[in-house]
């Protein structure tokens, strides 16, 4: 009997899968700050994600899936991310390409996922290449940067705008699916931020990808894909960009609960050297390190319920067989920013008084306020871009980014 054919004998509940990425937490905690030395997530750690079978939560049911909801991703997310950003932002991604992919045309999807092995995937989203109508598909050119996971990945989701010779601008933009072995990965991921993410840049040369391999954006957007169409499941009619940016976003509020537990931690033991008079005070008492931490609280717990309400939200209007509309689709990408910015209004409350400890790269709460820093780069995540589109569309402009 293959492993497949096992598994669905004995389908983990959503809490026993959120209960095995709690029981890595130490191990990756422990490794964080080698991971972020080798610039990498350690292939052990990517071996134990597979094993958790955690890349198979949001995967569909016909390919050894759980077919669970973005929730109960973003509970994975957000465990991970607590204990190392940068493992997180590479599993979170590689567990949300499990309802990506799936929006694909049930040909790549079965490419993909077809046999009994586990693929980890990576994606740029940015539409940096260009793609050349052949027939039977496009010839795809370009560079992308970003790839996080890819060392770690089979399959590569790449952005370009599809650009027949004979049209002019503006071009339609989609996705391409590639193997990792069509494309050449360029080793220059030295960085702050993230730094054990292994995001590196991604070459395509002429690379054939055929036309099962291309999902369009709009229909990513509005979730209306191929694969939504064909699945059952209405989970995959969620548009991409609330279950993607989501869990892009779950990696800041994460590494924000796993500073404050640190801070907590080192905090009720750390007294005073000297620089106060008498010297040798308790930190925990000073009002000025009990009001940092509450505001950092407040920020962590309320990011965490708005992003997993809105998840629950629109899940919930899918199972109704509810459209999601623009609205909708624009009020939780606003959310999606605005909890990365009180992720980073929480580390930067810690951070601040960390002292010179909080210098040294081992220093967890400084680590996470760079990788929240680095989180809230990104432009799916970036406030006054995100939170200027929410504007225009109360106002009755037209909208201008991404939703």
């Amino acid at each position: 009997m293959t492993t497949a054919a096992i598994r669905r004998f004995a389908v983990p509940s959503p809490e026993e899968l959120i209960d095995r990425a709690r029981g890595m937490v130490p191990e990756i905690r422990a490794l964080a700050e080698q991971t972020e030395r080798n610039r990498n997530v350690l292939p052990h750690i990517i071996d134990k994600i597979r094993d958790a079978e955690l890349l198979r939560t949001c995967r569909p049911k016909e390919f050894g899936g759980f077919e669970y909801d973005g929730e109960t991703a973003l509970r994975i997310a957000l465990t991970i991310s607590a204990a190392c950003a940068s493992t997180g932002w590479a599993v979170n991604g590689a567990v949300s390409n499990g309802r990506s992919i799936a929006h694909f045309p049930i040909e790549a999807q079965r490419e993909v996922w077809d046999g009994d092995e586990d693929p980890f995937t990576c994606a740029c989203f940015a539409p940096t290449g260009t793609a050349v109508p052949v027939d039977g598909g496009y010839v795809l050119n370009g560079t992308w940067s970003f790839a996080s996971g890819c060392d770690a990945s089979s399959w590569v989701k790449l952005g370009a705008f599809i650009t027949p010779p004979d049209a002019k601008p503006p071009f339609e933009g989609a996705f391409f699916l590639l193997p990792i072995g069509d494309c050449e990965i360029v080793d220059n991921w030295f960085v702050c931020g993230l730094a054990g993410t292994g995001s590196k840049d991604i070459v395509a040369r002429d690379v054939f990808a055929p036309a099962h391999r291309v999902l369009l954006f709009a229909d990513a957007r509005a979730g209306t894909a191929p694969g939504a169409k064909y699945h059952k499941n209405p989970l995959y009619r969620m548009p991409l960009l609330i279950h993607g940016a989501s869990m892009l976003a779950s990696t800041a509020v994460g590494a924000a609960r796993g500073a404050l537990d640190a801070y907590l931690e080192m905090t009720r033991v750390r007294k005073t050297r000297g620089a106060l008079a008498g010297g040798q005070l308790p930190m925990a008492e000073f009002a000025t390190i009990q009001l940092r931490y509450a505001e950092a609280a407040a920020a962590v717990e309320s990011a965490e319920l708005i992003l997993l309400t809105d998840m629950r939200n629109m899940t919930q209007k899918l199972y109704a067989g509810e459209e999601i509309t623009i609205a909708d689709r624009i009020r939780c990408r606003r959310n999606q920013a605005w909890v990365t910015k009180l992720a980073v209004q929480a580390v930067d409350a810690l951070n601040a008084s960390t002292g010179g400890y909080g210098l040294h790269l081992s220093n967890p709460v400084q680590r996470a306020w760079r990788d929240a820093n680095a989180v809230a780069r990104h432009v799916s995540l970036n406030w006054d871009a995100v939170g200027t589109m929410y504007g225009q569309h109360a106002f009755g402009l037209e909208p201008r980014g991404q939703y």
